[in-house]
């Protein structure tokens, strides 16, 4: 791709059944197919904040923001807000761009890693290594459109390899082939052996979560789906306006086939680990057990004579220590099925990583060529250097990631919850206010989005131990995935008070704003006058 349109937005040529796939691809990362369901199996129904969370923030972005952001017809997030309120509030979109996409590629290249790691029976650092190798080589080379059409194909090879063990494993639980329907039979019987083995009931709320921590992660990760730049990006990728709000039904129709069927899958996979190990010797534990052991992601308590207890915190002090992030890869083996359905998941969670990986990519690349080398730096600069400089920033990315991929502040799909975050903070006000209220000011939303960035970074760093820091203890029992529903209020109050008590936008500025809502009336005006 030598054309920056091309290799940002595909043209705006893609069919809106493919760009739907791709957006599901892009959007159910390796927090969706990997760690989500061993998050439902450790925190019970507390879990369902993902499922909610995600699911919801995706009709949020649907009806609110991909149809006007699509009319509007730019390269990347950080432009719309360049063009809305000013250049000053463009940099700053585009450096919050650059944060929740780092954030959120962190996650990806460990998913990846943990993939690696057990298949090729490599140690967890040599798995990230391959992994960032893999993505960072076919985002640069294909752009858009070769990322868009590879998301397609990836979707296919995902949901084919999430649903088949889930059906598998239905029916030799069951004998229904139906995890949706059939998954509720199992369900008292994970809640006694849940109790035998020191662990909260499986269908019993707010054991896991306090309730405001519950609705604050729920809100965090719906209005952060709504706000998130790599996602957003895909619906200026479609020929219309008209495609861009298809893409998003059959987008969430994507979605839904892995998200109904994640439930199941973190309750068929908990009972089958908790039937494998109980009254086991520790001495003569399953295959799976050895397996996994050797990646570091399964530790069995020195000197335990048999498995009593299962826990996924290692300072739980647990006979058996299971990674959240290993039970649906693990799931067939737990099961008993065949090698070709445990190599069929392997590749399906390879897939889920690299597809949100390669768009996350992209948009550090856009944010740092297109919104700030070429703005900031170096204005006078070809299509060339502006995709040189793009694909530099996207290296240095990946090196970096790769550091924290190996090192995480906690499991894939929590990591992935701090980018929603912090997109919920520092995003989704100022696209909705910037879409729905004239009033709205560069001033405004430039303050808050510094304001809703900087309260939810410093509480995840105090919280959370990264940069050597030191975790802190919740406050109010709010954790560092809930934050993001808080700095985005705070977004909200700066934004609007700052606007009213500083000078409107431009009359040229409310028009266009009034244009993107009701164009037909617009064009009525301007003929009238």
């Amino acid at each position: 791709m030598k054309e920056t349109a091309g290799f940002y937005v595909a043209g705006h040529g893609i069919p809106t059944v493919a760009n739907g796939a791709a957006v599901a691809a892009d959007w159910m990362s390796a927090a969706s197919f990997i760690s989500m369901a061993g998050l439902l199996a450790f925190l019970g129904s507390d879990g369902s904040v993902y499922l909610m969370g995600w699911t919801g923030g995706f009709v949020l972005l649907a009806l609110l923001l991909a149809p006007y952001l699509r009319k509007w017809g730019k390269f990347t997030v950080p432009e719309f807000v360049g063009d809305r309120y000013s250049e000053a509030v463009r940099i700053i979109a585009a450096v919050a761009a650059i944060v929740v996409s780092f954030t959120y590629v962190v996650g990806q290249m460990n998913g990846g890693g943990i993939v690696f790691s057990r298949f090729l029976g490599l140690p967890i650092e040599g798995g990230v290594a391959v992994a960032a190798v893999i993505i960072f080589t076919y985002a640069v080379l294909g752009g858009m459109k070769g990322i868009t059409w590879t998301q397609v194909a990836q979707y296919t090879v995902m949901i084919i390899a999430y649903l088949i063990p889930a059906f598998a494993v239905a029916q030799q639980m069951t004998g229904i082939p139906v995890p949706q329907i059939s998954f509720g039979q199992i369900l008292a019987e994970l809640d006694a052996l849940s109790a035998d083995f020191g662990l909260s009931a499986y269908t019993e709320a707010f054991t896991a979560r306090p309730q405001i921590d519950v609705f604050l992660v729920t809100m965090s990760l719906m209005i952060g789906t709504a706000g998130l730049p790599h996602v957003i990006i895909r619906f200026y990728t479609t020929k219309s306006v008209r495609g861009a709000r298809f893409s998003a039904f059959w987008a969430l129709f994507f979605i839904s086939l892995l998200y109904t069927t994640a439930p199941a899958v973190g309750a068929f996979t908990k009972l089958n680990l908790l039937r494998g190990v109980q009254g086991v010797s520790a001495d003569n534990l399953p295959q799976w057990v050895d397996n996994w052991a050797a990646t570091g992601l399964v530790t069995v308590k020195e000197n335990a004579a048999a498995i009593t207890s299962v826990s996924n915190d290692p300072a739980s002090g647990a006979d058996l220590i299971i990674n959240n992030d290993i039970l649906v890869l693990a799931s067939p083996e737990i099961a008993g099925l065949p090698a070709p359905i445990v190599g069929l998941v392997a590749a399906g969670g390879m897939a889920a990583a690299m597809s949100t990986a390669a768009g996350l990519l992209l948009v550090i690349s856009s944010s740092f060529s297109h919104d700030l080398y070429f703005r900031v730096v170096k204005r006078e600069t070809t299509d060339r250097q502006r995709l040189m400089a793009g694909r530099i920033a996207m290296g240095l990315a990946v090196l970096v990631a790769i550091y924290f991929g190996i090192n995480p502040p906690a499991f894939v799909a929590q990591v992935v919850a701090f980018a929603f975050g912090l997109a919920a903070s520092t995003f989704f006000p100022v696209l909705l206010l910037g879409i729905f209220w004239k009033r709205a000011n560069a001033i405004g939303a430039g303050t808050g989005m510094v304001a809703g960035l900087l309260f939810t970074s410093t509480y995840m760093i105090y919280t959370l131990e990264v940069f050597g820091s030191q975790a802190h203890d919740h406050i109010m029992g709010i954790s560092p995935e809930g934050i993001g529903a808080i700095g985005a209020v705070v977004n909200l109050v700066f934004t609007v008070v700052v606007s009213k008590l500083t000078r409107p936008p431009s009359e040229h500025i409310q028009e266009m704003v009034e244009g993107i809502r009701y164009p037909a009336a617009l064009a009525r005006r301007e003929k009238g006058a």
